[in-house]
């Protein structure tokens, strides 16, 4: 395959040269079907279509190329060299010009946007050529379907020339030109939303409004309760645990009713139809930002707090009420959904977090162009930024040139090199490097204007490639081109607690830690044997204001505006007959409250049990591994690790975000120096907070209270599946017996570490990373769920009931 070029929505269109004479039955059909009427070949017999399609391959002046939908063909291309057309004779044609015609086949069931994305696929695949400066067009003026196209993707119409079987319009578009077309796909950029100021809202409808005020008071009740922030005051509780209660706001009329039921780890399952809100014990109207003044005393939000809390509540509504649109997949349509599909689709966010999706800086249109659910088509905007002000570090045997070929290509490189050149600036100077367009847009020209205007900042314009948000919202995949790299860009928006910025000072570490944790991982037999691995953060540049920013505080957010990483493309696993999807979609309830995680066991044909064994193998036994043998931690919740599932079964855990959440936890391991910034200081006690939180607590929680709720197995055979897990890896393991009782999973309890009350006390920065134990907020002890399954405790309990 000559190239070929992925288009969101739709699938991947691809180029090759004509195959003839195997090719021609088909060609010969589409050029003398009557829509084909302005390609000149009406009435042609086969040998004369062949003769011609023949001359042109074996002609150095022009080429012809069949492309591919899906793999099946679909359009045909004609490129050629203007200077020997008669094109060339009514214009000057200058160095670096090429022409091209193109034809789509009928097609059985017409797609929206389909011949948009073959004309960009064919310019995209022109523009690769580093020789190609600018594309020629000469659509017969009649041909009133091609112009609208043509100006779509960047063609500025000149005037009109007579050629001799036609009167054409003549049209050029030049690399800059396409990729500012491409990127106007985006919402920001189309005036749909702008100059429509009622459809950025128009999702937010009474039905959406009310749902969405529902399922996040829902979420507070539980979540605030669990952290023990709020204590519902059971009334009734039968045989099974399902109890009726009642929560009354302090110094109010206020009480909230509703039927729940309370798992372990103290997992409250609230009856969402249940849930009624009383005021002088009439039903009032649920509001969640209501609820939050109603319970502000016992959460303990300050006064200055408080308003910016309820903004971020204002923004998860704006966004849920989004997702609740009847057009998105429900959990059957994402059964079998592709990779981005599904992390657009996700409706909850963090599980944990109840105001988990604030975004504070985004504006209404921001929120369609840029959130991960939006799954709108970006072009990133790259700068040039010059070498005393910034720095590159990548993986060994990366270099900077290398990277930039593979993800931009040979010919945007030199045209972006070109620009340089064309203000008097050397090239070799500068760094390119890609930029958030919201932080180019709203922040770097502005905050960073003396670089802009000095030139120690250069902006280049817009790639050619388009990316989709990922969950974790500063993160872009390349959905043009799925195998290169993601993008992480710095993205100065508050969200779920911290700003979104990338710290220059970070990212120069960054891939050698990189390294160094893929050649740990890589390694060990036991990460092998269970198809561990990790997607490494390859390379990386910062840039840094070394004449301002060291006068200011330690965690501003001005100093980690500008910097990105480039991190591996989880493509590179996919396999024929597999599946890729963010670890989030097990927690995945739709509109409709049906989740996706029963459908995928359904799928796999195996017994819940089973898929459990499965799942736990692959995720909970490497990260119990790399806790015992190596002191060494993830941050491994849903949008940090991506799962891959055959036929419904999970086969691999690929972790990602390393550099800036991971952690040695032991400062005696001997480090080199350039990594020496993941060796972290903990409290010996809170050690195994990193499995109990962050594995127990903020994940298996959840899908514990799924598969209960509605799946076939009870919660006693869940956590004694996550035991039997623990059993399997200390009994393969038997050399960190030691460890195992210094850092006991199955101890009868652990202290209850509450992420929501680190929110509420400080908005903007929940933790400092370099020592996150200091910040840490307590709320007594949880029973372990799987302390009755420690072998000890069931031989312990099978003897007593033999003795009674």
């Amino acid at each position: 395959m000559t190239y070929s070029r992925h288009a969101q929505g739709l699938g991947s269109f691809s180029l090759r040269p004509l195959h003839l004479p195997e090719d021609l039955p088909l060609v010969h059909d589409w050029v003398t079907a009557p829509r084909a009427s302005f390609w000149g070949m009406q009435g042609h017999s086969a040998e004369r279509v062949l003769a011609f399609y023949r001359d042109l391959q074996e002609s150095n002046q022009a080429q012809g190329y069949l492309g591919l939908f899906n793999d099946q063909p679909a359009f045909l291309v004609e490129c050629y060299d203007p200077r020997h057309d008669p094109i060339g004779e009514h214009y000057d044609v200058a160095e670096g010009d090429r022409g091209m015609h193109f034809l789509v086949a009928p097609a059985k069931t017409p797609l929206t946007g389909f011949s948009v994305q073959v004309i960009t696929t064919i310019l995209a695949f022109m523009f690769e050529d580093p020789d190609t400066r600018r594309i020629v067009v000469e659509p017969d003026v009649n041909n009133r379907k091609i112009h609208p196209l043509n100006r779509r993707v960047g063609f500025v119409y000149e005037r009109e020339v007579q050629l001799p079987e036609k009167t054409a319009h003549l049209a050029f578009c030049d690399r800059e030109a396409f990729a500012s077309a491409v990127s106007r796909e985006n919402p920001r950029l189309t005036q749909v939303l702008a100059a429509n100021p009622t459809r950025v809202t128009s999702h937010l409808t009474p039905d959406h409004w009310a749902q969405a005020n529902r399922w996040l008071t829902r979420k507070a009740i539980a979540e605030f309760s669990h952290e023990r922030l709020l204590a519902p005051e059971a009334l009734h509780v039968d045989t099974k645990g399902n109890g009726d209660y009642r929560l009354a706001a302090p110094n109010t009329a206020v009480e909230y009713h509703f039927r729940a039921r309370r798992l372990a780890l103290d997992h409250w399952m609230i009856d969402l139809d249940s849930l009624d809100k009383r005021v002088d014990d009439v039903s009032a109207e649920i509001d969640a930002q209501h609820f939050i003044l109603e319970f502000r005393q016992p959460l303990g939000i300050s006064n200055e707090m408080l308003p910016v809390y309820l903004e971020e509540i204002a923004s998860t509504l704006f966004g849920s009420a989004y997702k609740l649109d009847s057009n998105r997949p429900d959990a059957d349509g994402l059964a079998d959904a592709d990779f981005q599909t599904l992390e657009a689709a996700m409706t909850e966010g963090h599980p944990v977090f109840v105001a988990n999706n604030g975004r504070m800086g985004f504006d209404a249109v921001d929120y369609h162009a840029f959130a991960p659910e939006a799954a709108a088509p970006i072009t990133l905007v790259w700068l040039a930024v010059h070498r005393e002000d910034a720095h590159f570090s990548a993986i060994e045997g990366l270099d900077y040139e290398a990277l930039l070929r593979e993800e931009l290509g040979t010919a945007t490189v030199n045209d972006f090199h070109r620009r340089l050149g064309e203000r008097h600036l050397d090239p070799t100077d500068y760094l390119l490097m890609p930029a958030h367009p919201w932080q180019w847009f709203h922040k770097l020209s502005i905050t960073f204007a003396a670089e802009v205007a000095r030139n120690r900042i250069v902006c280049l314009g817009y790639g050619h490639d388009q990316y989709q948000a990922q969950q974790s919202i500063r993160t872009w995949f390349n959905v043009s081109q799925p195998n290169r790299r993601y993008v992480k860009t710095a993205l100065s928006i508050l969200n779920m607690g911290f700003m979104r910025g990338l710290s220059p000072n970070y990212m120069r570490a960054t891939p050698t830690i990189n390294d160094w944790i893929k050649a740990l991982v890589d390694g060990d037999p036991e990460l092998r044997a269970q198809s561990f691995t990790i997607l490494r953060e390859e390379a990386a540049i910062g840039f840094r204001r070394d004449a301002i920013e060291p006068v200011f505080d330690s965690h501003s957010a001005y100093k980690k505006m500008l910097a990105c990483l480039w991190r591996e493309s989880p493509m590179r696993y996919q396999r024929d007959g597999q599946q890729l999807m963010t670890m989030a979609a097990l927690l995945h309830v739709d509109a409709n409250q049906r989740a996706l995680l029963p459908r995928l066991i359904t799928i796999s044909g195996l017994s819940t049990s089973s898929w459990l064994d499965c799942y736990l193998r692959v995720y909970l036994r490497p990260l119990l591994h790399c806790f015992y043998a190596y002191d060494l931690v993830f941050m491994p919740h849903g949008e940090n690790l991506i799962l891959q599932l055959k036929d419904g079964v999970p086969v691999r855990a690929i972790m990602k975000d390393i550099a800036e959440e991971i952690a040695i936890m032991n400062t005696e391991v001997e480090l080199p120096e350039a990594i020496s910034r993941i060796r972290l200081d903990i409290p010996k006690s809170l050690k195994v907070l990193s499995i109990f939180t962050d594995v127990f607590d903020c994940f298996l929680r959840f899908m514990a209270g799924i598969l209960v709720e509605q799946g076939d197995i009870t919660e006693d055979v869940f956590w004694e599946r996550v035991a039997r897990c623990v059993v399997d890896y200390q009994q393969d393991h038997p050399e960190f017996a030691e460890k195992f009782h210094q850092h006991d999973l199955f101890a009868p309890e652990f202290v209850l570490s509450c992420l929501n009350r680190l929110q509420l006390s400080d908005h903007q920065q929940m933790l400092d990373l370099a020592e996150p134990a200091k910040n840490l907020k307590f709320a007594g002890n949880l029973a372990n769920p799987i302390a009755a399954f420690h072998p000890i405790a069931c031989a312990r309990a099978t003897q007593q009931l033999e003795l009674t």
